[in-house]
C-alpha cells in the first residue's frame, strides 16, 4: 500500500455560467483532475473543489434579456456544466455555487471580519467599469480607452461603495510574490510584483446599483462586489468561517489553479483578503496559459470556441485528456487545431501505446499459451528496459510536483518507446523459431508484460479508463493499482492475458478533419437559427 502523506487541496476557478463552457475551461479542469488523481494515487488525502460564480451585473443583464430571473437563467447552464464534468469523469469532491446559502452567509461573515479589522470603509467610487470582466479600472490602466484584460469598451460609473484597504498590504504582497514559490510560473510573479510596485489603489467591493448579489451585512442597499464574493468560495466550501470548519482546518491552505487572465485577482486581492483576516494565504497560485485558436484566445462572446463534447463523442474522454495534458506546456499559451490533436492521438495513443499492448498480448497468447511466464535470463537489453521502467515513477513525481504535466507524460512515453524498441532489439518472432531460446523468449514476454503493468499504473492520473482497459487485457482486472507497485518489476508471472479491442483505433486524419469541420459548421448554423427565433 502507498503510505499516507497528509492532505492536499486543489481548486479550479469557479466558472461564470453565462454560456456553454469550451475546451479552454476543460483544459484547466482536466489539469486539476489529473493532479487530484495523482495525489490520491501517491498517498494524499485529497480535496478537489470546482463550481460556478453566479452573481454580478453580466448575469443579471443576461437574465433580463431572456425574460427570466437570474436563478432561472443560471440553473440550466450550471446543469450543463455538471453534465460536462460528469462526462469527462472529473473527480471533484465538492461543487460550490455562489448562490448557495452556505456560501452567501459565510461571505457576509468574511466581510464582517475584514470590516471589524478596520480594513473596509465607505466612500464614493468614480471609475471605468468593464461589465464582461466585472472590473473597475483607473484612467491610467485602460489600454486605448478599453479594458486592459479583455480589450472591450468600458463605461464611466460613479456611486457610493465600500472599499477594501488593499493598498495597506502592498509590502506584504511584494514579499509574498517574491518568495519564488507562491505564484507560478515565475514570469507571472514578476508581472504581479511590477503591478503592485506601480501603486495599489483600495479596492471597490460593493455595488449599490445592483441587486443580484450577496447583501452587505452593514448596509443592505449594497451587494458585495464580485471578487470578494467569488474568491471566498475556496474557503467557504470548507466551512470557513463558522463552527463547522473542520475541513478548513484540515485542508487549508491549498493550491488555486487559474487562467492567466485572473492571476492578478488571485495573487493580489485574494491573499490580501486572507491577510486582513489573519488567515493563511494559498500554498500556491498557478496561472496556466491560454489555448489559442485562429491566433487568438478562445472566447464564448467571440464564438471562436472548440466544443469538448464533439471531440469526446468521436475520440473518447481519455484521448482528449491526454492531448490537453501532453500538448501544452503549463503556463504558456498553445495553439489548437484539429490536425494537431488528431496527429497526437494517432502517434502517441494508437501507434505507440495501443500497438505495444496489442503486440505484447498477441505474442504472449501465441508463444506462451496466454500466460505470462517467469523471467530466468537477463542481458543488457533486458537490464536497460527494466531500469527505464523502474526509474520512471520518481521522474513523474518530480514533474507533477511542479505541475509539468507534459513532462510527466513524456517520461511515461519514454518507457512506452523503450518497450517498443526492446521488441525490435529482441525480435521474439525469431527467438520463437529456436527451442533453445525458449527461456530467453519467456523473459522477453515477461519483461513486456511487467512494463505494460507499470505503464498502466503510471497513466492512472491522466487516463484511468485506459489504465483499466490495459489491466483487463493483461489479466489484472479487479486488482488494486498502487503507486508503490512501481518499485517492483516482478509481479506478473502466471497472469492470464486476453486480447481485447484496440485501445485507440488509428484515425484517417484528413477524413476526421473534414468531419469535425462540418460538425462545427452545423453547430454555428443551429446557433444562428436559434438567435433568429
Amino acid at each position: 500500500m502507498t503510505e499516507d502523506k497528509g492532505t492536499f487541496y486543489i481548486t479550479t476557478p469557479i466558472y461564470y455560467p453565462s454560456a456553454k463552457l469550451h475546451i479552454g475551461h476543460t483544459y484547466c479542469t482536466v489539469m486539476a483532475d489529473a493532479m487530484a488523481r495523482f495525489k490520491r494515487l501517491t498517498g494524499y488525502d485529497v480535496r478537489f473543489l470546482t463550481g460556478t460564480d453566479e452573481h454580478g451585473q453580466k448575469i443579471a443583464k443576461c437574465a433580463q434579456e431572456a425574460g427570466v430571473t437570474p436563478i432561472e437563467y443560471i440553473d440550466p447552464i450550471v446543469e450543463t456544466i455538471k453534465r460536462l464534468w460528469a462526462t469527462m469523469e472529473i473527480s471533484y469532491d465538492d461543487f460550490i455555487r455562489t448562490t448557495e446559502e452556505r456560501h452567501e452567509k459565510r461571505v457576509q461573515d468574511i466581510f464582517m471580519k475584514m470590516y471589524n479589522n478596520g480594513d473596509i470603509y465607505k466612500d464614493k467610487y468614480e471609475g471605468w467599469y468593464c461589465t464582461p470582466c466585472e472590473s473597475f479600472w483607473t484612467e491610467s490602466q485602460l489600454v486605448e480607452g478599453n479594458c486592459p484584460d479583455c480589450g472591450r469598451p468600458v463605461k464611466k460609473m460613479s456611486e457610493d461603495a465600500y472599499f477594501f484597504k488593499l493598498s495597506k498590504y502592498s509590502d506584504k504582497l511584494i514579499e509574498l510574490l517574491g518568495n519564488g514559490t507562491f505564484l507560478k510560473p515565475e514570469s507571472r510573479a514578476k508581472e504581479m510584483i511590477s503591478f503592485v510596485e506601480q501603486g495599489l489603489e483600495d479596492l471597490c467591493i460593493s455595488r449599490a446599483s445592483l441587486d443580484w448579489g450577496v447583501k452587505v451585512p452593514v448596509d443592505e442597499r449594497h451587494v458585495i462586489y464580485v471578487w470578494l464574493d467569488a474568491l471566498s468560495n475556496y474557503i467557504t466550501a470548507l466551512g470557513f468561517p463558522g463552527g463547522d470548519d473542520e475541513q478548513y482546518k484540515k485542508y487549508w491552505p491549498g493550491v488555486n489553479l487559474v487562467g492567466k487572465e485572473i492571476v492578478r485577482f488571485h495573487s493580489i486581492i485574494w491573499p490580501a483578503m486572507l491577510m486582513s483576516m489573519n488567515e493563511p494565504v494559498p500554498k500556491k497560485v498557478l496561472g496556466h496559459g491560454w489555448i489559442l485558436i485562429d491566433g487568438g484566445k478562445m472566447s464564448k462572446s467571440k464564438g471562436n470556441i472548440v466544443d469538448p463534447e464533439i471531440l469526446i463523442d468521436r475520440y473518447g474522454i481519455d484521448a482528449l485528456k491526454y492531448f490537453l495534458l501532453r500538448e501544452y506546456t503549463f503556463g504558456q499559451d498553445g495553439l489548437y487545431t484539429n490536425e494537431i490533436m488528431l496527429n497526437r492521438i494517432n502517434y502517441d495513443l494508437a501507434n505507440d501505446l495501443g500497438n505495444l499492448l496489442s503486440r505484447t498480448v498477441s505474442m504472449i497468447e501465441k508463444y506462451c499459451g496466454g500466460v505470462v511466464p517467469e523471467a530466468t535470463t537477463e542481458d543488457d537489453f533486458d537490464r536497460d528496459l527494466i531500469a527505464t521502467a523502474l526509474g520512471c515513477a520518481a521522474k513523474v513525481e518530480a514533474h507533477m510536483n511542479e505541475f509539468h504535466f507534459n513532462n510527466a507524460l513524456e517520461e511515461i512515453w519514454a518507457v512506452v518507446s523503450r518497450a517498443n524498441k526492446y521488441i525490435d532489439e529482441k525480435m521474439p518472432w525469431v527467438l520463437a523459431k529456436d527451442d533453445s531460446k525458449k527461456a530467453e523468449l519467456d523473459t522477453v514476454m515477461s519483461n513486456l508484460a511487467e512494463t505494460l503493468r507499470m505503464i498502466s499504473v503510471l497513466i492512472i492520473p491522466y487516463m484511468h479508463t485506459t489504465s483499466d482497459r490495459m489491466r483487463d487485457q493483461l489479466g489484472l482486472a479487479g486488482t488494486e493499482s498502487n503507486w508503490s507497485d512501481l518499485e517492483e518489476f516482478r509481479m506478473m508471472a502466471g497472469a492470464k492475458v486476453h486480447k481485447g479491442d484496440a485501445l485507440f483505433p488509428r484515425l484517417d486524419v484528413a477524413k476526421e478533419i473534414e468531419i469535425l469541420s462540418n460538425t462545427e459548421q452545423e453547430k454555428v448554423a443551429i446557433k444562428k437559427n436559434n438567435r433568429k427565433k
